[in-house]
């Protein structure tokens, strides 16, 4: 009997089931410290510049100019409805991928991640291609319909859903797999539809997944820039959002763009901090 006890010593106390991992005790070699602080003073050294040259002064005159609440509120409402259609289509792509099995399933899951890595210039060529006038589908709105997408609203709209919407698959999708289906097949086994059994009782067991991803897509339809100016254009009042109000001030107005950048930055902290329980607790 004292051998196991020497081992679950050993192996410290145990949270949930899973072994708590400790710090390395004592101090970090040269070769690793050194290389580790280049790397954080990489990271946080852009950052603490652009509150240093931030003009604190004329702080409240630059972010309450008609060109910028125009380019804020046209982020927040595009932002905000992209993440919409993100959610509406995306949580049943992710759930398809998560509990159905069907031929080809990987590269599915490949080609919905593919905006991750894809340039956002190459994403928003790829969308004129399909949704301009003369693109694949694009010509029979426009000619069925009288529907035009390019250069409007809709189109930014479009744009920050394409490049966001990973984001949230990817991650209702690992909310899904780690959920255990058994209380879904109990559900069906009591005579609820797979629909029923979804909304009843998978819906409210993956919600927190739904709403970090759901916070992740919208800070990146916020920060969308490439897509965004190829498919929709760089228009004020309609489709000029915050990064493209910070590209075009840059050229001309250096400190309304570190203003509007630091709009961004906050909003962007604020995510972080909202997700902190998600990403940053210690194990």
């Amino acid at each position: 009997m004292t051998a196991p006890h020497k081992a679950g010593a050993a192996t410290g106390p145990r949270t949930g089931g899973q072994r708590r991992r400790r710090p390395v005790r004592g101090g970090a070699p040269l070769p690793l410290l050194v290389p580790a602080l280049v790397g954080l003073a990489f990271l946080v050294l852009p950052l603490a510049a652009l509150l240093i040259r931030a003009p604190w002064g004329s702080m409240p005159e630059l972010l309450t100019s008609t060109e910028v609440w125009q380019a804020l509120r046209l982020s927040l409402i595009c932002a905000t409805a992209a993440t919409v259609v993100s959610m509406v289509i995306g949580v049943p792509l992710a759930w398809l991928l998560a509990r159905v099995e069907f031929p080809g399933r990987g590269l599915v899951r490949a080609l919905v991640t593919l905006p991750l890595v894809l340039p956002p210039v190459v994403g928003g060529v790829a969308l004129l291609m399909a949704l301009g006038r003369n693109g694949v589908v694009g010509r029979w709105l426009d000619s069925w319909f009288g529907i035009t997408l390019p250069f409007t609203t809709t189109g930014v709209i479009l744009a920050e859903a394409f490049v966001a919407m990973p984001f949230l698959v990817i991650s209702v999708e690992g909310t899904l797999r780690a959920a255990d289906p058994r209380y879904e097949e109990a559900a069906t086994t009591l005579g609820a539809s797979r629909f029923t059994a979804f909304r009843r009782v998978t819906l409210p067991l993956i919600a927190p997944g739904i709403a970090a991803g759901a916070v992740l897509a919208w800070a990146r339809a916020l920060g969308e820039f490439g897509a965004t100016i190829t498919f929709a254009g760089n228009f004020p009042g309609r489709t000029q959002t915050m990064p493209l109000a910070v590209y075009l001030a840059l050229q001309s107005d250096p400190e309304a763009a570190v203003a509007l950048s630091l709009v961004l930055l906050a909003v962007s902290v604020a995510v972080l901090a909202g997700l902190r329980d998600r990403w940053m607790t210690a194990s």
